[in-house]
């Protein structure tokens, strides 16, 4: 969730005057739909990137599911049944354009009694990870916590928590919760007495609770790996060890960078050795820094810049929300173009400082609220940033600056959004239904409908994207223009510069995406997801390989080709093949023309060559 905007409220006031089981995986899952020789292997971290088996670079798009964990009323659960999340990764796949979920776990309902982990809990929340995996999309679990724990919160609160025990709170005898003038359910965190208390007696492992949960999170792992096919495990990428870390209270003297140092990243290496312990050795643990690392607003040195290098055993993982566009005040317009390449620039240059990949596993901005019309500029803004560290005005100018192409998942896919019966910190007399249920979030980007079906809340020309899911060499530029709308208005930040006029032509008034790639001479081809909007026979492909309208299916001989994407949900891939190594290639495609001429594509193709000899080389 958004906690970033935690201290918000301050600066507008400044501004304003074990469980070890034996046996085999019980269980099996028969080859994932629409799989081909290449798809479906084990990622690893590589030279600062996610790597497939078959050394291609591979990008991570998705979404969190989901907040209904933090609730009560589906019991820690990200879904009611295991057939709601086969409906959810279905419709993550087919409208989303998601290949991989950040999926939500419960310490608080994974050991409700102290060192005694609930497998029916466990077992649930596998059989709901195997409905995504069995969908061909990649997981990465994520024990998640918002201000503690909701047993922190009084039933008479305006606000609540998620994440630890009722025990775990318990042993604390923390003071009576109370954020004072408080707006923004974020600021209790650095505003709440027992939220702070709780946060600094975990991060200090008072009465052995840090000991407790990660106990707790072995057995978790080790249940996961033991309840999975070899398969479906290969599609498990990590582990998210602890949602949002923050100290609750500095030691005296202490400073957010010298409390991820001492205290921060101890724990993660303990996570990391549990991790081993539990047979996850080849995965990472994507490890997460101070919450205000990166803030906008509210920000505090860090980014783990004591770590050392992380390497292959670990992912950087951040969060970014916009709090100036959240509060309001602090920016009074929409978002533009470029308007966020410089914060998550940032995120490239720490993870590759520290030698490991980056994913930014929280972004998004509210649905509804004063601030809710900024959304379809932010979340454009945010997407157009993971893709290029360029802005669209310049890009065609500087591709080269482009730098690698960020993964991510938003925040988040709720298919309960606006239909929950959630009891706030069980009391009768405060049934939530709307939004998310949760301190007055909506930031969903799905409901269901009337008739249970999945539909989006946002413009599916924003969310469902081309992307490079896997590039057999290096990416050394990409860029998305995906003409989204801010109510009537399109949104065109990336247009075809007149230089290129029959590019410009054939893009038209469409959609387009450019990859620009050195190959690697691997023998597994470079993949693009096509959204629902590129129906494979009105699409248009104009690369250095060729140019086709209407890619052909694939075949190994096949350099421009679609496919469906594994899972078996319909959804479809542009699957480029060269096995050459050290060349520069590239890849224009566009919705834009119908049945554009062969003499058309030539000219096209020979101005996009043109540009690529000249600005990459």
């Amino acid at each position: 969730m958004p906690n970033i905007r935690a201290r918000l409220l301050a600066v507008l006031v400044v501004l304003c005057g074990f469980l070890t089981m034996a046996g085999t995986p019980t269980a099996t899952a028969a080859t994932i739909p629409d799989s081909l020789s290449f798809d479906g292997s084990a990622l690893t971290v590589s030279g600062g990137r996610f790597v497939d088996a078959s050394g291609r670079v591979v990008v991570l798009r998705g979404y969190n599911v989901s907040g209904e964990t933090k609730l009560d009323e589906n019991k820690g659960l990200p879904f009611a049944s295991v057939a709601d999340a086969k409906k959810s990764a279905t419709a993550l796949r087919a409208l989303g354009g998601g290949n991989s979920v950040r999926f939500l776990l419960s310490w608080a309902y994974a050991e409700p009694v102290r060192g005694q982990v609930d497998t029916t809990y466990l077992a649930a929340a596998t059989a709901q990870i195997r409905a995504f995996l069995d969908a061909g999309i990649r997981v990465y679990p994520d024990f998640h916590q918002d201000l503690y724990s909701r047993h922190l919160f009084n039933t008479g609160s305006w606000y609540t928590g998620d994440g630890a025990p009722a025990w775990a709170v318990d042993l604390g005898d923390y003071p009576t919760e109370s954020c004072g003038i408080c707006f923004l359910w974020g600021q209790n965190i650095t505003q709440n007495g027992a939220v702070k208390a709780a946060q600094y007696d975990f991060w200090h492992n008072a009465y052995g609770l840090q000991d407790s949960f990660l106990s707790m999170a072995q057995q978790t792992m080790t249940y996961l790996r033991q309840n999975v096919s070899s398969e479906q495990f290969a599609g498990i990428v990590g582990f998210d060890p602890y949602n949002e870390p923050y100290a609750g209270t500095y030691d005296s003297g202490q400073a957010s960078r010298a409390w991820e140092r001492d205290l921060l990243w101890p724990f993660y290496v303990k996570f990391r050795a549990r991790m081993d312990a539990a047979g996850w050795t080849d995965k990472p643990a994507f490890v997460e820094p101070n919450l205000f690392w990166n803030g906008n607003v509210s920000k505090e040195e860090g980014g783990l810049l004591d770590a050392g290098t992380l390497g292959s055993r670990y992912v950087f993982n951040t969060h970014f929300y916009d709090q100036k566009a959240i509060s309001g005040i602090l920016m009074w317009g929409n978002a533009a173009d470029g308007q966020y390449v410089t914060d998550f620039g940032t995120v490239r240059d720490r993870a590759s400082a520290a030698g490991t990949t980056a994913i930014v596993s929280e972004f998004g901005h509210p649905l509804n609220g004063t601030t809710a019309g900024k959304a379809p500029t932010v979340v454009k803004a945010m997407y157009q940033a993971l893709d290029s560290r360029v802005k669209g005005a310049n890009w065609w100018t500087t591709p080269a600056a482009s730098g690698p192409v960020l993964s991510g998942s938003q925040w988040q896919w709720d298919i309960y959004n606006g239909r929950h019966h959630e009891l706030m910190n069980g009391n009768p007399d405060k049934l939530l239904t709307a939004a998310d249920a949760w301190n007055d979030e909506d930031l969903s980007a799905v409901r269901l409908d009337d008739s249970a079906t999945v539909t989006l809340r946002q413009d599916a020309r924003l969310l469902d994207r081309v992307y490079p899911s896997a590039t057999s060499g290096t990416s050394i530029a990409f860029t998305y223009e995906d003409r989204s709308r801010d109510g009537s208005t399109t949104l065109t930040w990336n247009p075809v510069p007149s230089s290129l006029p029959n590019v410009a032509s054939l893009v038209g008034s469409g959609q387009y995406g450019l990859l620009v790639w050195r190959s690697g001479g691997g023998t597994a081809p470079t993949e693009l997801h096509l959204p629902a909007s590129f129906p494979t026979a009105s699409t248009t492909v104009v690369s250095d390989l060729g140019a086709v309208y209407g890619p052909p299916v694939y075949s190994a001989t096949t350099k421009i080709a679609a496919a469906a994407e594994p899972g078996g949900t319909g959804s479809r891939r542009l699957l480029l093949s060269t096995t050459d190594s050290g060349t520069v290639h590239y890849a224009l495609v566009t919705n834009g023309a119908a049945a554009p001429s062969a003499t058309l594509l030539a000219a096209a193709r020979g101005e996009l060559s043109a540009w690529v000899a000249q600005k990459i080389g």
